[in-house]
């Protein structure tokens, strides 16, 4: 009979005596308050009225707490259901995954990867950055010590070098790619401890003739060989290297441009860069060069050929011939230059005076630097064979 709810609209009363209590019951029933209205309910976010009472809600995200006035957000990490590798984070709509510090978190929402700071940020190392999972160090190469500030690596401090460098200057190369060269030079210098009692450096440019931009004796400091670098202007002409190892070593080795006495023993370093094939003979004097001693480094670039980058560098040529396939990519060959030309310790002012007959200490240098390029440079024999069967493809083609 009665409407519903039942609760609010039956009224039960013992005997008529108490008759007069539901009469009091339904008047308020009928005149009621709205409580919620009134104020004092204490709902932290609705107050929701009803006949003679009322009752707390919570907005959507938050439920009712155990005094049924207060509200608190609901946790959706807590059903257990989230997923997330690391961290789980509530939010209005639902669980979110975050990850730990130095992790990422990936595609699938869920899982998360360590981050690889090594790529995402300026490092500075000056050889190899390993990334440690909030952190990341620098590595040395073998037979180099890092140093104080955790970025660098020794120089050559110990050993002494006469290095005489011969630059391709040709037609060939170009004013951008030349450019790119002296860069080169410049970072090899700045391994080197470049002093009068350290490692002198000396510069040849060739052509179709050859120019001593600065011979060994000249300059004191790294600062001021690269300023000299930098101030070489492009020769553009022919390619004459067999007439730049003869001036090599005719001259650039000679007391008179500032290498020292051969009976101190100092390693005598030349490194040729070229880009192309000579337009002179190269035998002779590439022999020359190392019956007088110099350990001969040939780096070619584009295309130069390998026959003569051999004929050029010491032996064994494997580990004395570097080669890029362009200007722009040629810096992969620094390190393993660095570590070739600087000499390990013990090659010193100070080192015994032997007879020059003797080749005993350019032996022990030869066998300390000879071994860092052995890797590389088993992996570019193996790209210069792949690049010649490509050339006789395309010859046969033709």
């Amino acid at each position: 009979m009665a409407s519903p709810p039942l609760d609010e609209h039956v009224f039960l009363v013992e005997s008529f005596d108490r008759i007069r209590e539901f009469g009091l019951q339904f008047q308020g029933r009928l005149c009621r308050k709205d409580l919620c209205a009134e104020g004092g309910h204490g709902c932290q976010h609705q107050c929701v009225s009803a006949p003679g009472t009322f009752h707390c809600a919570c907005n959507p995200g938050y439920q009712l707490a155990a005094d049924n006035k207060s509200c608190s957000a609901i946790d959706h990490c807590s059903f257990g259901n989230h997923s997330c590798q690391h961290e789980c984070v509530s939010t209005f709509g639902g669980p979110r995954c975050r990850c730990r510090e130095g992790h990422d978190l990936l595609p699938d929402g869920r899982s998360c990867q360590a981050r690889d700071l090594c790529n995402g940020v300026d490092h500075g190392c000056e050889f190899q950055c390993v990334s440690e999972g909030l952190s990341y160090r620098c590595l040395c190469p073998e037979g180099r010590q890092l140093q104080a500030d955790g970025k660098s690596c020794n120089r050559c401090r110990e050993g002494h070098v006469d290095l005489v460098l011969l630059v391709d200057g040709s037609k060939s190369v170009r004013p951008q790619n030349f450019e790119l060269v002296k860069r080169f030079v410049n970072q090899i210098v700045d391994f080197l401890d470049v002093s009068p009692e350290g490692t002198r450096v000396g510069l040849v440019q060739f052509s179709s003739r050859v120019r001593t931009e600065f011979p060994l004796g000249r300059y004191g400091t790294a600062a001021e060989v690269k300023q000299a670098v930098l101030a070489v202007e492009y020769m553009e002409r022919g390619t004459m290297t067999g007439l730049a190892l003869r001036h090599m070593v005719e001259h650039s080795f000679s007391e008179a441009q500032g290498a020292r006495p051969r009976a101190l023993n100092v390693p005598r370093v030349g490194l040729v860069f070229t880009d192309g094939r000579s337009q002179d003979d190269i035998s002779v004097w590439a022999a020359r060069a190392k019956e007088e001693g110099i350990v001969m480094y040939a780096v070619g670039v584009g295309k130069a050929v390998e026959e003569e980058l051999r004929e050029i560098a010491s032996e064994p040529a494997e580990l004395h011939v570097s080669y890029s396939p362009d200007f722009s990519t040629m810096t992969h060959l620094l390190e393993n230059l660095k570590g070739s030309i600087c000499p390990e310790e013990g090659i010193s002012a100070g080192t015994d005076l032997r007879s020059p007959c003797e080749c005993e200490s350019l032996l022990e240098f030869q066998g300390h630097t000879l071994g860092t390029l052995e890797s590389l440079s088993q992996k570019l024999a193996q790209m210069t064979a792949r690049l010649e069967d490509l050339e006789n493809q395309l010859a046969t083609q033709k």
